[in-house]
């Protein structure tokens, strides 16, 4: 049976609305309530799901960040997962920490652990990178299978539908595979009370990116973190013909 490694990411909550610091560095994340990113939910979700089919044998959930990272690996173990990993991340540091980092963590925890299957959600909520899935599958030489929406188990191979722009694409890969799953590959389940507090005995092992060789610089400079521009508000026109007129006048046709 393959053993599974579950990416989870620790973000400001789904709810929350997002505020720009006012020195325009980066948004505020103090006293603001965060939860596990919704996509990664679902990788979990689904790692349970192939240790219930006796598809995979153990789960091991690693979460890059701060202490407060470890709040999500332990909804993660209450989900199911048998034990976690937390890469220390803090400060100066985790404001940098780029997908590329992110990577090169899961990648080496993947061979130290000697996993057969990675899964990440395709996208984390703050920064909508979507990269790490595709760059750990790259730094390994795994196959990949990004944007999963349904997971079946052949010999030796996974049987993946991915959803594309056109449709549904379904491919074939090998193990060792990186997989990414998308918002349709299941629903989450919700943490009972009971497996909340068998939680708290599973392992939970603490490692910084120094102890895997992992050099956490930063290759980018965040200049500036600014709000959208607001929309102007609408106006009803009574028919087709004003509406060419004031499109006309407003130089958007013609």
């Amino acid at each position: 049976m393959a053993r599974v490694l579950v990416g989870v990411k620790r973000v400001i909550d789904y709810a929350v609305k997002v505020r720009v610091k006012p020195d325009k560095t980066g948004v505020v994340t103090e006293g603001v309530k965060h939860s596990m990113n919704p996509f990664d939910e679902i990788a979990v979700e689904e790692a349970i799901r192939l240790k219930e089919k006796k598809i995979a044998s153990e789960i091991i959930a690693v979460s890059c960040g701060p202490p407060q990272a470890q709040e999500v690996l332990r909804t993660a173990l209450a989900m199911g997962v048998d034990k976690a990993i937390h890469v220390d991340v803090a400060g100066p540091e985790y404001e940098t920490l780029q997908p590329l980092h992110v990577s090169k963590i899961l990648a080496k925890i993947a061979q130290n652990e000697k996993v057969d299957i990675v899964i990440v959600g395709k996208q984390a909520i703050d920064d909508d990178c979507n990269q790490t899935a595709q760059m750990t599958a790259g730094i390994l030489g795994w196959a990949q299978a990004t944007f999963c929406s349904k997971i079946e188990k052949g010999d030796q191979e996974l049987t993946v539908t991915r959803e594309v722009d056109g449709g549904l694409e379904t491919v074939k890969c090998k193990l060792p595979t990186v997989i990414s799953a998308d918002l349709r590959l299941n629903e989450p389940r919700y943490a009972t009370l009971p497996n909340i507090m068998k939680a708290k005995k599973k392992p939970l092992q603490k490692i910084t990116p120094k102890d895997l060789g992992v050099d956490t610089s930063p290759r980018v400079q965040i200049l500036s973190v600014e709000d959208p521009p607001t929309r102007q508000a609408g106006t009803i026109v009574p028919d087709v013909d004003t509406l060419i007129s004031r499109l006309k006048e407003s130089g958007h046709i013609q």
